[in-house]
């Protein structure tokens, strides 16, 4: 049963007024368990009920008031639902028995038996659709690959636009939204052809990969309304030219304008708090950004890929010599000198951010200090050019991703004092040809070698107890790998098409290996067969 909601037994019950004493003959609101029901709670303006058999108790202003248990329709479960049925916060999904009972109108759109949500349409619709008015809920993935749909009319009365509701609508050029939308959810328009588009003034937040994607998308008006845009909102908008964020806008996610390369200007207001890491990689036109005075927080680094000028107000962070760091200058977030072949890390940096060299393509060489404890995630990424890097024994965790693409790199020396290697840490790294893990390592990643076609010899020490899904996938140089006492087991894909690979032993603390750990591995017949009588077939696919 659905019970009304505090304020609104308070809005009705003095609506009541002088026919209080006519609703003396109801019946109390039962539980479930056939007791009088009781709730409380605190509202937004401080005022708390209890519900009492036949009695409401309001607390309010440190002032208490009884009232009656008002409308016999409160009491009677069928009425209720309808009562409330407009406050109720409807689910954007389609569920089964929704789609069995839909109702299909002249188009094979499919609507809920009341109506109020549109659940799914053809693919192959092909016409300017104009959504049934009384419509609340546009369900998540409705019109999801309607290729040839065009246009698209939203009536006033739908509120939420689902997650992927018009995703990969490739021809789509229009939509109208009315004014009633407050919702609009993840990956809600994500590859469309929209050239424009008005946000109505209800939408609080641009969900996370709204309009990912939309190269068409040219013009967009964001409403006052608006507080947040999620991660990628508008990753890969190319053709965006300009863009007002309006002044209720406190945060900007990851990767939010990533690759937005037409957009020329850009005002960051004074009301953003935090912006996430790679918002503004890739926008080649934006000339010149502004850091604003309200920015507390940058999670990553923003501006990863972007040469233009940067100019920083915040008293949270220092901008010196095209190095952006935190306020007492211990962590860089962004490495801005994109000419710079050379790099010594000051000795008073603790840690590398995330993505803080990231597309640093002509960085060659950098000495990192032995003050430096982390390596962030995508610290390093696709630097093309760095070519040998030593990591002080100070450093204890490489990060997801740290050298991934670095595909110059031909020498890594890994400080004893590194107890993990993240995801994918040296992957696709093409010229490594030699690594040394070391005994402080307990766990190696998932990728986190993968691709690595020079690497030719492995020793993974006892210290190791897993090897990750995929870490050495595709090494086709590798010709010898030992595995000491310690490893209990080896991930799905470990190995897979390690061609070179023709000796190999599995020591007996190793007691699960994923499917495929060797596929395409051609090891002598007799070692093939050992390893499948020890382990079964599965590990070579």
């Amino acid at each position: 049963m659905k019970y009304p909601k505090n304020l609104e037994y308070v809005k009705a019950i003095q609506k009541a007024g002088a026919n209080l004493n006519n609703l003396a003959h109801l019946s109390p609101v039962l539980n479930n368990l056939g007791e009088p029901y009781h709730m409380s709670g605190d509202s937004s303006n401080g005022i708390s009920e209890k519900y009492l058999e036949k009695e409401l108790l309001v607390h309010s202003q440190g002032k208490e008031e009884k009232y009656l248990v008002e409308l016999m329709e409160w009491v009677d479960e069928e009425a209720m639902g309808a009562f409330f049925a407009a406050d109720e916060e409807l689910s954007t999904v389609a569920t089964d028995e929704e789609l069995n009972e839909a109702i299909i109108d002249e188009f094979d759109v499919k609507y809920s038996k009341d109506g109020i949500k549109l659940l799914k349409a053809p693919q192959e619709l092909d016409c300017t659709y104009s959504i049934r008015k009384g419509t609340k809920i546009v369900c998540d993935m409705a019109f999801a690959y309607c290729k040839s749909l065009r246009n698209v009319v939203i009536p006033d009365s739908v509120t939420s636009i689902g997650g992927g509701a018009f995703n990969e609508c490739d021809s789509l050029r229009s939509v109208v939204i009315s004014d009633g939308v407050t919702s609009i959810g993840e990956r809600a328009f994500a590859f469309s052809s929209l050239s424009t588009l008005v946000i109505p003034d209800g939408v609080t937040s641009i969900d996370n990969s709204a309009f990912w994607g939309c190269e068409s998308l040219t013009d967009i008006v964001i409403p006052d309304s608006v507080t947040s845009i999620g991660d990628g909102a508008f990753w890969g908008c190319t053709s965006l030219s300009s863009l007002v964020i309006p002044d209720s806008v406190t945060s900007i996610g990851n990767e939010a304008f990533s690759g937005c390369r037409s957009l020329s200007s850009l005002v960051i207001p004074d009301g953003v708090t935090s912006i996430g890491d790679l918002a503004f990689c890739d926008c080649s036109s934006l000339k010149s950004l502004v850091l604003p005075d309200s920015v507390v927080n940058l999670k990553g680094n923003p501006f990863c890929s972007w040469n233009g000028e940067l100019k920083c107000l915040s008293p949270y962070f220092i901008y010196d010599n095209k190095v952006l760091f935190d306020k007492d200058k211990s962590k860089i977030i962004a490495f801005r000198d994109k000419d710079t072949t050379s790099y010594i890390i000051p000795d008073y940096v603790t840690s590398i951010g995330d993505s803080a060299f990231e597309d640093c393509s002509s960085l060659n060489d950098i000495i990192i200090s032995d003050s430096v404890t982390s390596i962030g995630d995508g610290a390093f990424e696709d630097c093309s050019s760095l070519s040998s890097v030593v990591l002080p024994d100070s450093v204890t965790s490489i990060g997801n991703r740290a050298f991934k693409e670095c595909d110059s790199l031909r020498s890594v020396v890994i400080s004893d004092g590194v107890t993990s290697i993240g995801d994918g840490a040296f992957q696709f790294c093409s010229s490594l040809n030699d690594i040394i893990i070391p005994d402080s390592v307990t766990g190696i990643g998932i990728y986190a070698f993968g691709e690595c076609s020079s690497l030719s010899s492995l020793v993974i020490p006892d210290s190791v107890t897993s090897i990750g899904d995929w870490a050495f996938y595709y090494c086709d140089a590798l010709r010898s790998v030992v595995i000491h006492d310690g490893v209990t087991s080896i991930g799905i894909g470990a190995f897979i098409g390690c061609k070179s690979l023709k000796s190999l032993e599995i020591p007996d603390s190793v007691t699960s290996i994923g499917f495929g750990a060797f596929s395409y591995c051609y090891f002598p017949y007799k070692l093939k067969q050992e390893l499948i009588s020890r382990f079964g077939e599965k590990i070579f696919g």
